[in-house]
């Protein structure tokens, strides 16, 4: 599979996770040309505000895989990482992490507090942006602008 490959099906979970009435973000970890795990949003069903896509993909990875790292393993997810996501990533010791639309609001890779940057981060993936940007970006203004008609 290409990293093409795999934010499709992270774009398909957070489809999924719009018509839930979340909002579209989806995540899948990937172990070379393997799906090891994928989510979308889900803290209102689970009224929980740390259901995010990425911390409920990384909690089903480590269930699968048995183990609390996730090193050599690789995040997409369709939209940049807020801190509390950016954390989880570090803590998970994900080796690469993709993403697609920026956040300029919640984000915290590029904007905000740029996480991996601080001092105080123990890991740091290698990261790489605008991946499906257009369609993710899309995606969410679509979800957002129903909201206010």
């Amino acid at each position: 599979m290409k990293r093409t490959d795999f934010m499709a099906i992270a774009l398909q979970e957070a489809e999924a996770a719009g018509k839930r009435g979340e909002i579209p973000v989806g995540a899948v970890i990937a172990a070379g040309e393997s799906v090891v795990a994928k989510a979308g949003n889900r803290a209102r069903e689970l009224a929980d505000p740390t259901a995010h896509a990425e911390i409920l993909v990384i909690r089903e990875a480590c269930l699968t895989l048995s183990q609390e790292r996730l090193a050599n393993l690789d995040l997409y997810v369709t939209l940049e990482p807020c801190t509390m996501c950016a954390a989880a990533v570090s803590f998970a010791r994900l080796r690469r992490l993709y993403y697609g639309a920026p956040d300029e609001k919640g984000g915290a890779v590029a904007n905000g507090v740029r996480f991996f940057a601080s001092p105080t981060c123990h890991h740091m993936p290698d990261i790489y942006s605008g991946i499906a940007e257009i369609e993710a970006a899309s995606m969410l203004k679509s979800f957002f602008q129903a909201r206010r008609d």
